[in-house]
């Protein structure tokens, strides 16, 4: 069974937002894709880029989430997985969803490692998530998310790839400094689960603190990169053969025994 998957890099001030979304929508269509995958809480300008809680801000990202939800339908009929800043249990968190004209908003993870520090201020915003890290069906794809900071914590990759995960998916938020820190990151978790990596990243203004730095990226199983986007190619898709990934699950080192 193969499928095709999308990453992007989305501008990450309103009106740029749009005028990517618009392009987006364009690719997924021209290309079929069955799978989009977003940047960490893509649809609203990153927030925790200041210190200190403001509960307008947060309330205004969470309202600007609410009303691009209805927006996901110009991604279809790809299945579409992002984050979310959300209100649940009377608490704030980082909401992983995956959501399909079939099947509807499904929430799949809440985002459980947090950082602390400038222009990532996100324990300061909301709270740890339930810290489950169960796989859930992307179509047909076993897919496991690890939003952003969580990719560092590699027991999970590993477990993912033990529950038969096809695809290790990684909505982030990262600094243009480090593209290359998450690049060799992802190669490493591919190559620890026997699944295929991919990732979305936002693209910020030099001037704001986070200087968000775009490049999503797709590796397959042995740590190869297929695609990775750019300025010039903010969109990029691939062909994923996920037979590949069960075949890699029998192989060095994903058989070696914990």
């Amino acid at each position: 069974m193969k499928i095709k998957a999308t990453v992007c890099q989305l501008r990450n001030t309103p009106d740029d937002f749009a005028a990517d979304w618009e392009a987006l929508a364009a690719h997924v269509q021209a290309e079929r894709s069955d799978l989009v995958l977003l940047p960490e809480m893509a649809f609203a300008p990153w927030f925790a880029v200041a210190r200190q809680f403001d509960p307008v801000v947060w309330l205004a990202a969470v309202a600007a989430h609410d009303a691009w939800m209805q927006q996901l339908g110009d991604l279809a009929p790809a299945t579409v997985v992002g984050t979310r800043p959300a209100d649940l249990r009377g608490a704030r968190r980082n909401q992983g969803f995956a959501w399909s004209a079939r099947r509807g908003y499904r929430a799949v993870h809440e985002k459980y490692y947090l950082p602390d520090e400038d222009g990532f201020w996100e324990a300061s915003w909301y709270g740890r998530g339930d810290g489950s890290f169960a796989p859930f069906d992307c179509g047909p794809a076993i897919a496991g998310m690890q939003i952003c900071t969580e990719l560092w914590f590699t027991q999970h990759a590993r477990a993912y790839g033990q529950a038969g995960a096809h695809l290790l998916l990684v909505p982030r938020a990262t600094p243009l400094e480090t593209l290359d820190k998450w690049l060799a990151g992802g190669r490493a978790a591919a190559v620890i689960a026997g699944a295929f990596a991919l990732s979305s990243n936002p693209l910020s203004r030099p001037t704001e603190l986070a200087n968000l730095g775009g490049q999503g990226w797709i590796i397959d199983p042995d740590g190869v990169v297929l695609a990775r986007t750019s300025a010039e190619q903010p969109f990029a898709t691939a062909t994923l053969d996920l037979g590949a990934a069960e075949r890699a699950k029998r192989t060095y080192p994903r058989y070696v025994r914990d």
